[in-house]
């Protein structure tokens, strides 16, 4: 089995010192994206770059203290790119990619829109630049035999079953209409599959990865499905089992990990 793990950190240091890393030594996964780094490369020791068994890669944002991606890897990638040719989202460190023989593997943090109309004018635009990256690449996967698949912070709930309170966040940034026939345009018109949903294909509220900071809601549960796996068919018919890590709380989203019946080669 190929295990993938994906978590938004909402800041590497603030995750580590939760223990975040002590877990994962443990974990058994062989690929690690990560989120929301919030720190520069100078700001991370030899245990956040190379943690028990993995060696780090970072895209790290221009800007201090904000956004920024990781992958871990037990094996070493053939390659690595950071970014995906935006000047303005590369600038905020949103994109890297780890290619390992036949399989890419990407950490993606799209950008939230719920700070400001200016940040959610910023998310479209990302919206916008981002698909055509996303057709490229399951072209080329399919042109190439390759496989690839998208780990990260999505920054969207796509459907009624991915949020606990669908009706009243219809309005708001990560539940937009807009947004929403986006990310199916993703799936239906570009064939990409979001691997979680294929497994789990009911509304539970098990499959919730974030959840607000403010009014109890971890407590009650009340959370939306913002992180996904997203991959190239081939891989997502690999897909065996998902599950969502809630036993301790490393951060306001819980880490994503998929099997794979699959071999790097």
């Amino acid at each position: 089995m190929l295990r993938v793990l994906s978590l938004n950190l909402n800041g590497i240091r603030s995750a580590a010192s939760k223990g975040v890393f002590d877990w994962l030594a443990g974990h058994d996964a062989d690929i690690v994206c990560t989120q929301e780094l919030k720190a520069q490369l100078p700001d991370l020791t030899s245990a956040l770059r190379t943690p028990d068994g993995y060696t780090g890669y970072f895209h790290c944002a221009e800007k201090k203290g904000y956004s920024g991606v990781a992958i871990y890897s037990r094996r070493v990638p053939d390659r690595i790119v950071e970014g995906f040719g935006n000047a303005e989202f590369d600038a905020e460190g949103r994109y890297l990619q780890a290619d390992f023989g036949k399989l890419s593997v990407v950490s993606l943090y799209l950008p939230s829109g719920s700070s400001s109309d200016e940040r959610q004018q910023a998310k479209f635009r990302f919206l916008d630049q981002f698909r055509p990256q996303l057709d490229s690449l399951a072209r080329e996967a399919k042109r190439k035999g390759r496989e690839v698949l998208l780990c990260g912070d999505w920054n969207i709930a796509h459907t009624e079953k991915d949020l606990k309170n669908w009706k009243s966040n219809q309005k708001n940034s990560g539940f937009l209409p807009e947004e929403r026939a986006w990310l199916s345009s993703v799936f239906d018109d570009l064939g990409w599959v979001d691997v979680h949903r294929k497994l789990l294909p009911v509304a539970t509220s098990e499959a919730y990865t974030w959840w607000s900071n403010r009014g109890q809601a971890w407590a009650k549960n009340v959370g939306w499905r913002i992180d996904y796996q997203i991959a190239t068919p081939g891989l997502a018919a690999a897909a065996r089992d998902v599950a969502v890590y809630k036993a301790q709380r490393f951060s306001d989203h819980a880490p994503l990990t998929i099997d794979y019946e699959f071999k790097v080669i």
